[in-house]
């Protein structure tokens, strides 16, 4: 399944262009390698998506073409969530 079509079903983000826009700038990765919107994503993957000051590393469960809201977490569990600290003053 597509990286960009992946992140909007399992609904990690919202909408599909934003996903690729997100693909686009170089802030996902997949199993540590930069990936493209277009890039292949397999069950056992493990994404880190960088939300702004975020970096949320997923490992992919499941891998359907639709799913209900419901059930979107099913697809993936969340491996870590950190906060990226760019301020050097804390």
């Amino acid at each position: 399944m597509r990286l960009d079509k992946f992140l909007k079903v399992s609904r990690l983000i919202k909408r599909r262009t934003l996903a690729k826009e997100v693909a686009d700038q170089g802030r996902i990765t997949i199993n540590g390698q930069t990936a493209k919107a277009s890039s292949n994503v397999k069950v056992g993957d493990e994404l880190q998506v960088r939300f702004g000051q975020k970096l949320v590393t997923a490992k992919v469960l499941n891998l359907t073409e639709s799913t209900r809201k419901e059930d979107a977490a099913n697809m993936y569990s969340i491996l870590k969530e950190e906060r990226l600290n760019t301020n050097n003053n804390d």
